[in-house]
């Protein structure tokens, strides 16, 4: 690396193989252990984390204690140094010997950062994983001369503060995105024409269904290109297909019946931590007349359970994560659960995540305008009993329908589970239901 190249690598700024410190402290130790648990790295002593270089002195103490650092892992490690100019370089191969500790704590590198884990979590992730992760694999059927969309990475690079003016081949590297001469898989997904030749199931299927069964479909659109025009395609199709409301203040707004903010969260959750190694499914859409389902391939990661969900990430693709939190497609790693959560309660509507070994499922209901039609029995019925007569009491629908009165409580529960309905006032007052 000379002079040049390393302005090139500061420029394009931290990320999930790039590592900027002030000042030398023991706690790089951390960063040491999560990039030899990951794909290596760099640390950069002397540039502060906007990129402006400070420099740091680099004496010979100094590359003894960091080579101490190294060497206190578990199992023992090593790296190497070397300074250009005012700024000193440790370079972090992979590990060999896979999983890393130091002082009894595991981390990885999540993104531009160095996150703790513990030792079940870690170990399990690299049993799962088999020490291979998918997106860091080299594509050798990707040709960079043919295969590569310049204007993609060009639309990308614009996206985020990287100067797009050096070549693209030096972005690509300091990006951790090349191994040699071929591109990683997580480069192929977002700067391939076409994804198919090279991941068949890499698409979104997005499938718009007659009432609240798979049984008639409406229409059907496949999207195959790259995984940013594949969000913006996805986002607008849904869109597209909901209703939007109009509501009248001093000015018209609409306002579609879904919060964007939670759609874009959870198609983009779906494209980062869908499974593309051991997985041969697509990531499937499926808008019913009563809920939007958004499923991917890949239940939660190992080490992670339900009662981590909003609070604890792991990132089955940490090169894909790392590229989306550079175009800010990504606002904080591990946020989007919660982001979802609280876009969809300001809505007043609800949500649920179906997640299995093998897959992850976001489920939104949608509010109840127009949805009659949509109702197979015995919940239509009721529902248009509540349309024409809003206020309607539990037992007034029992006896309309001629349906033992358990019967209609617990079909009411459906209604209520769907956001279709709601109560107004306690069972004890003489509560009844509306729309």
């Amino acid at each position: 690396m000379n002079k040049k190249e390393l302005d090139e690598l500061i420029s394009t700024g931290e990320g999930y193989t790039v590592e900027f410190k002030e000042v030398f402290r023991n706690s790089i130790s951390k960063e040491i252990c999560a990039f030899a648990n990951g794909s290596g790295g760099r640390i950069l002593l002397g540039v502060k984390d906007d990129g402006t270089i400070k420099g740091c002195n680099a004496e010979n103490h100094l590359v003894s204690q960091i080579q101490d650092l190294a060497r206190n892992m578990d199992p023992c490690f090593s790296v190497l140094t070397r300074k250009i100019e005012n700024v000193f370089i440790i370079l972090v191969p992979e590990g060999k010997e896979k999983p890393y500790s130091i002082n009894g704590r595991f981390y990885l590198r999540i993104g531009s950062n160095s996150q703790q884990m513990n030792r079940d979590e870690i170990r399990m992730f690299f049993k799962k994983e088999k020490l291979i992760v998918f997106d860091e694999i080299p594509n050798t059927s990707f040709d960079l001369t043919y295969d590569l969309d310049k204007r993609k990475v060009t639309s990308y690079l614009i996206g985020t503060s990287i100067n797009n003016q050096m070549k693209r081949i030096n972005i690509l590297k300091n990006l951790s995105l090349l191994d040699g001469k071929h591109l990683k898989n997580a480069g192929v997904l977002f700067f391939c024409r076409d994804v198919r030749p090279f991941f068949l199931c890499a698409t979104i299927c997005c499938v718009l269904y007659e009432g609240i069964t798979k049984e008639n479909i409406i229409d059907r659109r496949e999207f195959h290109s790259d995984v940013l025009s594949n969000f913006d395609c996805v986002f607008d199709y849904i869109c597209s297909k909901l209703n939007t409301n109009y509501i009248i203040k001093k000015q018209r707004i609409e306002k579609l019946e879904l919060p964007h903010e939670a759609l874009r969260e959870a198609i983009i959750n779906a494209i980062a931590h869908r499974d593309y190694y051991y997985s041969h499914g697509h990531i499937q859409l499926d808008l019913f007349i009563d809920r939007l389902e958004i499923s991917n391939p890949g239940g939660l990661m190992p080490g992670l359970d339900m009662k981590d969900l909003g609070k604890r990430s792991l990132p089955r693709n940490p090169l894909v994560m790392d590229l989306l939190l550079r175009i800010r497609k990504v606002e904080k790693v591990g946020s989007g659960i919660q982001r979802m959560r609280t876009a969809i309660k300001a809505y007043g509507l609800t949500i649920r995540f179906d997640i299995s070994a093998h897959w992850f499922s976001v489920i939104f209901y949608r509010k109840s305008g127009g949805l009659s039609g949509g109702l197979n029995q015995p919940l239509a019925p009721i529902f248009e009993l509540i349309k024409q007569n809003p206020g309607s009491k539990a037992n007034e629908i029992a006896k309309r329908l001629n349906r033992p009165l358990d019967t209609i409580d617990k079909q009411i529960r459906q209604l209520v589970k769907r956001g279709i309905i709601e109560r107004k006032g306690s069972k004890k007052t003489g509560g009844y239901w509306i729309l």
